[in-house]
């Protein structure tokens, strides 16, 4: 077969056009410090990619749902505090009161003080953590308590006592809230009802029924103590699937860095012998290519 001056220049800028685009594939890789820019440029990579970029968003929305059972978990913890402070204050105004020396006037100013405790404690009930109250189930948007046209306060009945639960992992849902049930729930009806009796008591200096007062106290005192000790045991929990969450992270990063990221010292290298090749390609094309009839005649 004849090889003309043609052929042998066709080849040159095929080769040479080869060269830049390996060239060109390099200083992507430099420029954007990734293996791949495209699918195409490595399916296997991209395939990987792509389930790696998928569990590494679950664990970062993990991460915010960390960050938002903290928060129920926290304010539940404050609320119940300040609860059990007040409970605690009445309880101590309830003994001072079943004290035979003090006067009728005396107990009158004590049931005062226990009902603006009732209203504190009405007022923890509906406590809310950004637009979401804390103690009415997965009904968050109404308050469990309220003022009727008496003055009194009313638990809503029947009571929302569906618990609040967030995935914390793959198929793992925690508890957030604290149950407010009619029976045994931190604020309900019973609880509200017992310190109207407490009130109507002391003002009708009833000292045998303050006894019966004091132990209805207690009951919602211990109510709300293990109530605390409970959700204490829930913030261990999540302090320890959140410590899981954070190395699961950093082992995804890693992972998806070790897929993705570019070998900087590899491309370098690879870059400075592929400019060599051109060079070579170029001199190799200079000396191949036979000098035109111009290039005489000059």
């Amino acid at each position: 077969m004849r090889v003309t001056q043609s052929m042998l220049s066709n080849n040159f800028l095929k080769h040479l056009s080869n060269n830049y685009d390996k060239m060109g594939k390099i200083q992507e890789q430099m420029n954007t410090q990734k293996k791949i820019t495209r699918p195409s440029d490595d399916p296997v990579v991209a395939m990987k990619g792509v389930a790696y970029r998928t569990n590494l968003t679950e664990v970062q929305q993990f991460k915010r749902n960390f960050t938002e059972a903290h928060n129920w978990l926290d304010n539940t913890d404050a609320a119940l505090d300040q609860a059990k402070k007040a409970l605690e204050r009445i309880r101590q105004l309830t003994v001072q009161a079943s004290n035979g020396t003090l006067e009728e006037n005396q107990r009158a100013s004590i049931a005062e003080e226990v009902k603006q405790l009732k209203s504190q404690i009405a007022d923890i009930a509906n406590t809310q953590v950004g637009d979401k109250y804390i103690f009415n189930g997965t009904d968050t948007l109404n308050p469990p308590t309220s003022v009727d046209a008496n003055g009194n306060i009313v638990v809503k009945t029947p009571s929302n006592n569906n618990p609040v639960k967030l995935e914390l992992a793959n198929g793992v849902y925690i508890q957030v809230n604290s149950v407010n049930s009619d029976t045994n729930g931190i604020f309900n009806q019973e609880l509200f009802d017992s310190m109207d009796k407490l009130i109507t008591n002391l003002e009708a200096d009833d000292q045998d029924a303050l006894k019966q007062d004091l132990d209805n106290l207690d009951t919602h005192i211990n109510n709300l103590v293990n109530e605390r000790a409970t959700v204490g045991a829930r913030s261990n929990r999540i302090e320890l699937m959140e410590d899981r969450i954070d190395q699961q992270e950093i082992s995804v990063t890693k992972m998806m860095s070790k897929n993705e990221d570019a070998d900087m010292e590899k491309v370098i290298t690879d870059l400075i012998t592929q400019e060599a090749v051109q060079r070579a390609s170029l001199g190799v094309g200079a000396r191949i290519i036979q000098p035109t009839l111009l290039d005489f005649l000059r």
